[in-house]
């Protein structure tokens, strides 16, 4: 749910407070809050975390599970949304596109030893290891 379109005289988070509540009444356990997306005209102030505030918003004062999006690119950051009760759950996009590995690498640097990588995979873990010559044959 987009809540704001950043737009004058546009929809706002007020709003999206209201159409939060009324979607709780009629069933729905959780709300992926965004904002933007609806105006060629809107001018949003992008930065880390930037839609977080909408989610934590909707949270508190709809009492509805909110998941939230907007430029969480570090897992430090995503774990501390989660800890303070801005949000219920972290969607990720664009990161993912950069990074694909994201959620094994965050369990990685959040000490979690949860995750498990497919063995396929398991030389790609580590950016460390050098390049040998031997891998640098013509």
């Amino acid at each position: 749910m987009s809540a704001t379109d950043w737009v004058e005289d546009g929809w706002n988070a007020d709003e999206t407070v209201e159409l939060a509540r009324r979607l709780k009444a009629l069933g729905t356990d959780l709300i992926d809050v965004s904002s933007g997306g609806t105006s060629a005209n809107a001018e949003i102030p992008v930065g880390p975390g930037y839609q977080t505030r909408f989610a934590e918003r909707v949270r508190k004062e709809s009492e509805i599970a909110t998941g939230t999006v907007g430029m969480i690119t570090d897992p430090a950051q995503a774990e501390h949304i989660l800890r303070t009760g801005q949000a219920d759950i972290i969607l990720l996009a664009r990161e993912l596109l950069r990074d694909p590995y994201w959620p094994l690498r965050a369990d990685e640097d959040l000490g979690g030893r949860l995750a498990t990588w497919p063995a396929q995979y398991q030389r790609a873990t580590h950016r460390d290891q050098p390049i040998h010559e031997s891998d640098l044959r013509d």
